[in-house]
């Protein structure tokens, strides 16, 4: 891996994957809504952020998404449901990473072999979903979860080599987690970024459009 993109790269997971790929010797370049002005839930953001970039990349590594957003919070209950947290979370959590997606096609190469990863969550899981609850925030990975899984499809036809990948990286120790964290284990944003980045490191062309956990085992849709 010789250049990367990281978007989100502001945050606490883009940060410290942009600071291990650096780490690693990898030109990586970032955008995020803090420095950069990157709306992912306007077309046009997303379009101009992506006109100005150049070259290729081997890794496009998407580390955006959104618990909370303004003022709704995940629900406990279908009482809490609303349009509006709803709308939110689809356009934040599924359409700007599809948005990436779609504008950043034209720098992952088709003569070798390339990465596009994006964060997703076990609770996107709906084989996994034992607790209910969470109504708009697990919609809007699974949602995810379902775009990639086509783009995967897509991209086998143009890019052979390349592979998409949902990941889950575990509760992680972030200002997005520490009010809903409660009794799970967490980890560092450091110690989250080497395990993603080794799962996609180790990531193989037959495993593009798949849902895999820190230590790249499957989760179920």
């Amino acid at each position: 891996m010789k250049r990367a993109l990281v978007i989100g790269a502001s945050g606490g997971i883009g940060s410290a994957v942009t600071g291990h790929l650096r780490e690693l010797g990898v030109e990586t370049h970032q955008l995020s809504r803090k420095d950069d002005g990157l709306e992912v839930t306007s077309e046009p953001s997303v379009a101009s952020a992506f006109e100005q970039l150049d070259g290729t990349f081997d890794l496009i590594f998407v580390a955006t998404g959104a618990l909370v957003i303004e003022g709704h919070e995940p629900e406990r209950a279908l009482k809490d449901l609303s349009g509006e947290g709803l709308t939110n979370q689809f356009l934040t959590n599924a359409m700007g990473p599809a948005l990436i997606l779609k504008h950043g096609l034209r720098l992952l190469p088709k003569d070798r072999r390339a990465v596009f990863a994006v964060l997703s969550a076990r609770v996107g899981s709906i084989g996994d979903n034992k607790l209910g609850g969470w109504h708009s925030y697990r919609a809007s990975k699974a949602a995810l979860n379902q775009l990639m899984h086509g783009a995967a499809i897509e991209l086998k036809r143009t890019h052979k080599q390349a592979i998409v990948l949902c990941l889950h990286p575990g509760t992680v120790a972030t200002a997005f987690t520490e009010k809903y964290a409660g009794r799970h284990k967490t980890v560092s944003p450091e110690v989250a970024a080497g395990d993603l980045l080794q799962v996609i490191i180790n990531s193989t062309a037959e495993q593009s459009g798949t849902f895999l956990d820190y230590a790249g085992q499957q989760i179920p849709w």
